[in-house]
């Protein structure tokens, strides 16, 4: 990368061949395909000790025809899969040198209870969005509009991983971000914000607004 970047955007679009032929079917399956896309830096112990792949991703969705993966990423995908395309931008310091934002992102949400240690998910919309907007600032460095703030697909993630159920409740969020903190925005940007970053959470899609 250059000087003043700080990050690879990319865009994975897969036709409906290309995922059945891959066996796309939950989000395990699309985690490996993205996973795959970019050379392993990690070292066993790295990997368990939960060290940052440099990875985060979201799956847009898309028509009958074609799917579209979001991909921000500290190092470059290979651009010529065997299956699916690849398109890949360097993303430059001076976009997140602003302090307004509109913002989507999709989230695994939920609190961990103090006397279990648990993680407890959370269920409705202002449950989940009262916990967003206090979240924030104290972790992620930035304050959000409660005005126009939507939640919308609430929805549940399941699959199988190494002959065990994998749950993750989903939301995805929409509205307008102020930047608090710089240091904080930037790793939440470029590392992701939440659990379950490794399948498809806490990639933060983001566009600068004008000052208000």
């Amino acid at each position: 990368m250059t000087e003043d970047a700080v990050a690879y955007a990319s865009v994975l679009r897969l036709s409906r061949a290309d995922m059945n032929i891959l066996g796309i079917k939950d989000a395990y399956a699309l985690h490996k395909v993205v996973y795959g896309l970019f050379e392993d830096t990690r070292s066993h112990a790295e990997k368990h000790a939960s060290i940052h792949s440099g990875i985060i991703y979201a799956d847009k969705g898309g028509d009958f025809n074609t799917r579209q993966i979001l991909m921000l990423s500290n190092r470059k995908p290979h651009q010529t899969p065997q299956f699916g395309k690849v398109q890949t931008r360097i993303v430059h310091s001076d976009f997140l040198a602003h302090e307004h934002y509109a913002f989507e992102v999709t989230l695994n949400p939920g609190k961990r209870d103090r006397q279990t240690g648990r993680v407890v998910p959370l269920r409705g919309r202002e449950g989940i969005e009262q916990w967003f907007r206090a979240r924030a600032p104290k972790s992620w460095g930035f304050s959000v509009n409660a005005e126009n703030l939507q939640t919308r697909q609430i929805s549940v993630q399941s699959f199988e991983k190494s002959g065990k159920t994998v749950t993750h409740g989903s939301a995805t969020l929409r509205g307008e971000l102020i930047v608090t903190d710089k240091d904080r925005f930037f790793r939440s940007f470029t590392q992701g914000i939440g659990r379950g970053r490794a399948f498809g959470f806490g990639l933060l899609q983001i566009v600068p607004l004008a000052a208000i």
